[in-house]
């Protein structure tokens, strides 16, 4: 046995545990504990690569197992958030967009496994971590803020969906790895800074949340200006 892969092994594992705790969060209508939660499994998904490469024990079990626990904890665990918190308000229509989102992670952590040897310097579609984090950072800062989620009405599925059908869109977002990619623009950059102000001040009085929400939606909103910018200037 290499005593080497219990490490990161643990780590993927525990991305599932804090999915788990998650959903079982949810199901007891502890939102804020269910967003958390989601939010240790996004710090034990990034841990779990980086120690398999220090330990030098990365395997495509490795990666396989990863992309399971992450369909758990950033797929499922978050559309359950996303349907207890407000979408069950909505009948046939909660129930679908929630299934949406899960699909679309699905569908995402596939079609990434596919062509992990094919796209480099950039995620093709909005990334499934990012996707889950909106919905429960999101949920954690009206948690935290005292928000009425009925205040959104048809905006919230609206939203919902449109962060579900990222995950499987030809967007083109930065993976940050030094590796190429596409040019990021300037504009883009600015109006993401922009917005991520506009969030932080809305949203101050439960500060920490508010970043990460800010942190997270910008990335989506940044993702599509630059992948506009980019398509018009091959146009040019």
């Amino acid at each position: 046995m290499n005593y080497r892969r219990i490490i990161p092994n643990m780590c993927t594992a525990s991305n599932l545990v804090f999915g788990m705790c998650s959903m079982l969060s949810t199901l007891h209508h502890d939102f804020f504990l269910a967003s958390v939660f989601i939010l240790c499994a996004l710090v034990a998904d990034g841990l779990d690569g980086r120690t398999a490469r220090f330990f030098g024990v990365a395997s495509e079990f490795g990666k396989e197992m990863d992309s399971l626990c992450d369909l758990g904890s950033f797929g499922v665990a978050p559309a359950l958030l996303a349907y207890e918190f407000y979408l069950n308000t909505f009948g046939l229509l909660g129930c679908v967009v929630a299934i949406f989102f899960a699909i679309c992670g699905m569908w995402r952590l596939t079609r990434f496994n596919v062509n992990a040897s094919a796209v480099h310097g950039y995620f093709q579609g909005l990334a499934i971590p990012a996707g889950g984090n909106i919905v429960a950072m999101t949920t954690l800062l009206f948690t935290m803020l005292g928000v009425d989620p009925h205040v959104f009405g048809w905006s919230y599925p609206l939203l919902m969906a449109i962060v579900a059908y990222l995950m499987v869109s030809e967007v083109h977002y930065p993976n940050f790895k030094g590796d190429g990619g596409d040019k990021l623009y300037a504009i883009p950059k600015i109006l993401a800074a922009i917005m991520f102000a506009a969030i932080v001040w809305v949203g101050h009085e439960a500060i920490v949340p508010a970043i990460f929400v800010a942190i997270f939606s910008t990335y989506a909103a940044f993702g599509i200006v630059n992948s506009l910018f980019l398509l018009f200037s091959k146009k040019d």
